[in-house]
């Protein structure tokens, strides 16, 4: 089973505390099949015979045996719920791991709604059924087996009816949880779904407002809501048949003990003490038979989860750390990439072919391009958010897979197209990448993108909060935050994805200024689809259905190159002039 796969590396580190668990769970079991027995005797030798002192004295002893019970059953479950607990800790951490090391096309083929499923509901699940085995693992097939011997020992002629119960209860926990599992896997499937479709709905509320579908969204949520609620239904029916289907078993197996055992009684070849303990280890069998029904009912789901928790630990990051890291050479960065192409799972052509650039140090490089020409993928190239599928990426002359992943990320900063804040306050984004910088460093970024005046405005200044995902400021002010950041991380490349998008073309202005003499002897790759945004860089890239088209200065590709002249003409007609300063 995938499930106990994936658990038993997990258990190794707690042999003492199992070892423990299982003890107390034995001294448990053990005491609980002592009781009947000395029930069947006091009432055999001290209330039929009238023997006060017997029916004290043993019953002194089986209070004794039962505070044991319980001592022993508090233990069991509260090392057991460590324990658990603990497996659950080091899933949930070897999954946040694996996910953190992937590349977006490992995040794309999984979809963040379902490892977010994975990491939280499918461990969840995971954890439950180990609680529930740990604290049952012992206990249940000894209840069982003792019962069943310690009945033996009571009368061989009623324990005999037990050959005939017992297969048929194993018959009845089998065909359940068979039918049980393929129910989960589909219901994991439609949590997903569900997953996905409220993600979609909560962060695309405006838009769903502003085209006036509410109907159709909470249609399509209640489509949803309703296919899952139906595989839950009817998996929820059939578990919950288990133990009733159990109980009857029992029940109608307890009728013929008792019809026998009275005409037994009667007759004078069983005595009354015998009988009730043999109904006694009658109900503690059904009560084992129960406590693994328990178990064996959320294996089905635990193993269809176990199957979705491996699919991720086993699936190999696109981008991996080298085995023998390079160190990158010291002195200014400088960025190239040579003869990159790039295609994405499944596409019918690449996004990326052939592409040659080169971003020294202390010069602005740009890319600009029509929609889908490529220009965010060759970002993400750049900051190896992915591996090329042709050609390489250097950084300093050495490949940037060959980099250690920490060595990359000190020496690129990266201001994504769209600019993301964690929750917590304005100093602790800013710090992201950068934790000992000081409050002065903070505020020298701020004032360089323009941020200074807004962040002094809010209430507690660098310890303003910030909502997930910088929902309380407007989209200007969440770009101006994320170059500050960048800037705070003081990084040999900065990686500018159409960051000025958000800006007005004056606050841009002020911004790529104040940026220009900021990253002076940095290396800077600029993609932006406004013109006026990088027309004073230092070389302007242009790229057209993923290839490089044309190499220059805005005024040289204006002149000899119809594609980038032509993007020109579509937004603007009066831009041939060169703007001085700024990063473009």
């Amino acid at each position: 089973m995938v499930l106990i796969r994936l658990i038993r590396p997990r258990l190794r580190p707690h042999g003492r505390p199992l070892a423990v668990l299982a003890l107390t769970q034995v001294v448990q079991t053990t005491a609980a099949l002592c009781l009947p027995t000395l029930n069947a005797v006091i009432l055999d030798d001290g209330v039929v015979r009238g023997e006060t002192a017997v029916i004290v004295r043993l019953g002194a002893v089986m209070l004794a045996v039962s505070a044991v019970q319980l001592l022993c059953a508090v233990a069991g479950v509260r090392l057991g719920a460590g324990i658990s607990a603990a497996v659950g800790r080091d899933v949930r951490a070897e999954l946040f791991d694996r996910v953190q090391a992937f590349s977006g096309r490992e995040v794309a083929r999984f979809g963040a709604a379902s490892l977010i499923t994975r990491l939280i509901g499918d461990v969840q699940q995971v954890q439950t059924v180990v609680l529930t085995g740990l604290t049952q693992m012992v206990a249940a097939p000894v209840t069982c087996a003792g019962g069943i011997v310690l009945a033996l020992g009571q009368d061989v002629p009623l324990a005999l009816l037990l050959l005939v119960e017992l297969p048929v209860l194993a018959l009845l926990v089998g065909l359940v949880v068979w039918r049980a599992q393929s129910l989960f896997r589909t219901m994991q499937g439609r949590v997903d779904t569900m997953n996905r479709v409220l993600r979609e709905q909560i962060a695309g509320v405006r838009v769903i407002r502003a085209f006036v579908r509410d109907e159709h969204e909470q249609r399509r949520f209640g489509h949803t809501n309703e296919e899952l609620t139906d595989t839950a239904v009817r998996s929820g029916r059939l578990t919950t048949l288990l133990f009733p289907m159990v109980n009857t078993v029992v029940n109608l197996a307890a009728v013929p003990v008792v019809w026998l055992g009275a005409h037994r009684v009667d007759a004078g070849a069983l005595r009354i003490g015998v009988l009730t303990a043999f109904l006694s280890y009658l109900l503690q069998i059904l009560m084992s038979v129960m406590m693994a029904t328990s178990v064996f009912m959320a294996l089905p789901r635990a193993e269809v989860c176990a199957e979705r928790i491996e699919d991720v630990l086993r699936a190999v990051p696109g981008v991996r750390a080298p085995a023998v890291p390079r160190p990158r050479p010291r002195g200014p960065a400088r960025l190239e990439l040579r003869g990159v192409g790039f295609s994405y799972p499944g596409a019918g052509q690449p996004v990326l072919s052939g592409v040659d650039l080169l971003v020294r140090p202390g010069e602005t490089t740009a890319v600009i391009g029509s929609t889908g020409s490529g220009k965010s993928t060759l970002v993400g190239l750049a900051a190896r958010l992915f591996d090329p599928t042709e050609g390489e990426v250097l950084l300093d002359g050495v490949s940037v897979a060959d980099l250690d992943p920490a060595a990359l990320a000190a020496a690129v900063g990266l201001v994504p197209q769209r600019s993301y804040l964690f929750s917590g306050t304005i100093a602790s984004n800013l710090r992201y990448g950068r934790p000992d910088a000081t409050d002065e460093q903070l505020w020298a970024a701020l004032e360089t993108a323009r941020a200074h005046d807004f962040v002094t405005a809010l209430a507690g200044g660098l310890d303003a909060p910030i909502d997930q995902g910088g929902g309380n400021l407007s989209g200007g002010q969440r770009q101006r935050l994320a170059i500050a950041r960048a800037l705070v991380h003081d990084p040999g490349v900065y990686l500018l994805d159409d960051a000025f998008s958000a800006l007005d073309h004056a606050t841009e202005a002020a911004v790529r200024a104040g940026l220009g003499r900021a990253t002076a002897g940095a290396a800077v790759l600029v993609v932006a689809q406004r013109v006026s945004t990088i027309q004073g860089a230092d070389r302007i890239v242009v790229l057209d259905e993923g290839r490089v088209v044309g190499s220059g200065t805005h005024d040289d590709l204006l002149v000899g190159n119809p594609t980038y002249r032509e993007i020109v003409l579509s937004q603007s007609a009066g831009l041939t002039g060169r703007p001085t300063g700024g990063v473009a």
